[in-house]
């Protein structure tokens, strides 16, 4: 059974901006979310910028009462969830609940909730310790709580393969609605590790910018003077459908989801394969899946996190898959504008992929002023330019060597 899913429905929350249309927006307009942190004091941090979400508040969304039991992650999910069940237009409680699923990836989880509750218990003493710990740190909380939401019955797990981990759960959920065990699955990535034991263990592997005195600066992917990727939090979840349950119900639809295609490199646990053969085959498989020629794809949103050794790579597998229509391409990552938010980042950089269909146009990718040799592609520097797109794909790759590629079109 091979069935036809599309996506009806978009919520984001990220350092840029917390509504769809708004975060299209400025990314079209080139600006940066990255700022000086504010959340906690990063006085004695090597690193003291990145993408957290300052003026943040559930209000309209999350009760006072459900707000503590809710790790911040879980939060970032959930009003992405409500935005994208909004935008969708859908009453869930008019369908069969056991049709409905949620699958929602995290590459870390409760990461607030674990720090919060470690220092309680070293101060106060074991008993002292939240009795919502477990339910607010463990990943599938954010795909628990949004089933429990809508009461959506249907499949409902977490996927955690750190920085693909959203790509990663939306290929899930377009297989549950392909072969047939689902019609409608809410999906996507949340993250929120800007906190002082994320800040301090990923500036101590020396995998971040240290661009201190010029932060929107520093996240600048393919670029020769790249020094590591910005830390970022937020959300992306989509509403993904069957496409004649969408139809039916006069749903508007952004586009379709076509293929979807993984691999492991098997190599480093944290260094992507210098060849990108791991990320080359996840493309190849995504291709494969949809049953479409390379040069049918003009867009791709790249991992693209502005690690020297990433960019490189990725450069590389996505010439390696697609030959001399690479250099046909736009490709660009909007990482440059939002940073990195892990396990998130593929659900956004998904609501950006399907816009880019929507509207024609291709994202830039900000900061490029020096290219990179190495890095010889059109990356859609510094504006976004219009073309003809057909076919889009999102790329994802994290560490463990998780590679992850998903394959939109227009309807």
């Amino acid at each position: 059974m091979n069935r036809r899913v599309v996506v009806t429905g978009m919520g984001v929350v990220t350092s840029l901006s917390c509504k769809v249309d708004d975060f299209w927006s400025k990314i079209l307009d080139s600006q940066s979310g990255i700022h000086a942190l504010t959340h906690f004091d990063v006085t004695d941090y090597k690193v003291k910028f990145g993408g957290d979400i300052s003026d943040w508040s559930v209000d309209g969304y999350i009760d006072s009462k459900e707000e503590k039991r809710l790790d911040r992650f879980t939060q970032f999910a959930m009003v992405a969830a409500v935005d994208a069940v909004k935008d969708a237009g859908i009453d869930f409680a008019k369908y069969d609940p056991f049709r409905l699923g949620a699958i929602v990836g995290s590459g870390i989880g409760g990461l607030n909730e674990i720090e919060e509750q470690e220092a309680r218990l070293i101060k106060k003493g074991p008993d002292k310790v939240s009795v919502f710990t477990i339910p607010k740190l463990m990943l599938n909380a954010a795909s628990g709580h949004i089933s429990i939401r809508f009461g959506l019955r249907g499949p409902n797990h977490a996927v955690a393969t750190a920085c693909a981990s959203a790509t990663n759960a939306m290929g899930d959920a377009f297989k549950a609605i392909r072969y047939g065990e689902a019609e409608v699955m809410v999906t996507g990535g949340a993250e929120a590790a800007v906190s002082p034991m994320g800040l301090a263990g990923f500036s101590n592997m020396k995998a971040l910018s240290m661009r201190n005195d010029d932060p929107q600066a520093a996240s600048r992917p393919f670029d020769a003077d790249r020094d590591g990727f910005v830390l970022a939090e937020g959300a992306g979840i989509l509403v993904f459908e069957e496409l004649e349950f969408a139809k039916a119900r006069g749903a508007n639809i952004y586009g379709e989801v076509l293929g979807f295609g993984a691999s492991a490199d098997a190599g480093h646990i944290t260094q992507p394969d210098a060849e990108g053969t791991g990320a080359a085959r996840a493309m190849s498989n995504a291709l494969e899946f949809a049953g479409i020629d390379p040069t049918e794809v003009d867009y791709i949103s790249a991992h693209g996190t502005s690690t020297p050794l990433g960019d490189k790579a990725e450069t590389i597998a996505i010439k390696r898959v697609f030959e001399d229509h690479a250099y046909k391409l736009n490709v660009s990552s909007t990482k440059s504008q939002l940073g990195h938010t892990l396990g998130a980042s593929g659900g956004v950089e998904m609501v950006a992929c399907l816009l880019a269909l929507r509207d024609q146009i291709a994202p830039p990718t900000i900061n490029l002023d020096t290219p990179d040799p190495a890095c010889d592609l059109n990356y859609t520097p510094n504006t976004p330019q219009e073309r003809p797109i057909r076919r889009a794909m999102n790329n994802s790759f994290g560490f463990g060597g998780h590679n992850a590629s998903i394959l939109v079109g227009k309807l």
